[in-house]
């Protein structure tokens, strides 16, 4: 009969954060950041159909870098969860904090009892009337209310560091792009040509859904 082996559950805990970490780190960079006429969301991304940013409400918005398949059934469990509270309430029910709450309970279980965590990290982006919010939802379900712009993926610290520099909260849309477009080729020590982008905005001069797409023409102009 074979022995079994001891971890002690702070090695354990920090065995799984340390590979959590490096599969995120592969991930390539995402900046959310307000300016004046919504939230930006935008990182590299050469995949014209693996979206890594997305709409989940009339409002509310999403961003992930890591392991596609993993944070793809976070997106979708994401969109049901919207459906069935604003179905079951009213749309107004709907909120970021909401979903958010829900990423961090998920995300903590899966790592806590879970052989294998998440290799993930994700960004909540809400549109509200006076009062933007940006939620990061870490791999271990820790969740931090950003203020002004967040960053998660690749060197995430440097990219951080250059953000703070640069951050206006006034920005025009295009100047935006241009400051976290930046901050993130400048932490790249590749090339990032104008078409590897993948940028979407909350945008309040829409209707009741807020989210679209920014088009290569809108992304190039600014980069």
């Amino acid at each position: 009969m074979t022995a079994q082996f001891y971890v002690p559950p702070e090695q354990l805990i920090k065995d799984r954060a340390e590979f959590a970490r490096k599969g995120i780190q592969r991930g390539r960079p995402i900046v959310v950041m307000e300016y004046s006429g919504g939230i930006l969301l935008i990182g590299e991304n050469s995949s014209r159909s693996l979206h890594k940013i997305g709409e989940i409400y009339d409002r509310v918005a999403f961003a992930a870098v890591g392991r596609f398949n993993e944070f793809e059934t976070l997106r979708v469990a994401g969109i049901r969860y919207a459906d069935v509270k604003g179905f079951a309430y009213a749309r107004a029910d709907v909120t970021g904090k909401g979903l958010a709450n829900a990423y961090s309970q998920s995300l903590g279980q899966i790592f806590t009892h879970e052989i294998k965590p998440y290799e993930v990290e994700v960004i909540v982006a809400e549109l509200a009337e006076g009062d933007n919010h940006i939620y990061h939802i870490r791999f271990d379900g820790t969740l931090r209310d950003e203020h002004g712009f967040a960053v998660i993926g690749g060197d995430e610290a440097v990219i951080r560091e250059r953000m703070v520099e640069a951050y206006q909260p006034d920005l025009e849309l295009g100047a935006a792009m241009a400051m976290a477009t930046t901050a993130i080729a400048e932490s790249s020590e590749e090339d990032i040509s104008d078409d590897a982008w993948e940028a979407a905005a909350l945008d309040e001069s829409l209707g009741r859904r807020k989210f679209r797409r920014l088009d290569l023409e809108e992304v190039s102009a600014a980069v």
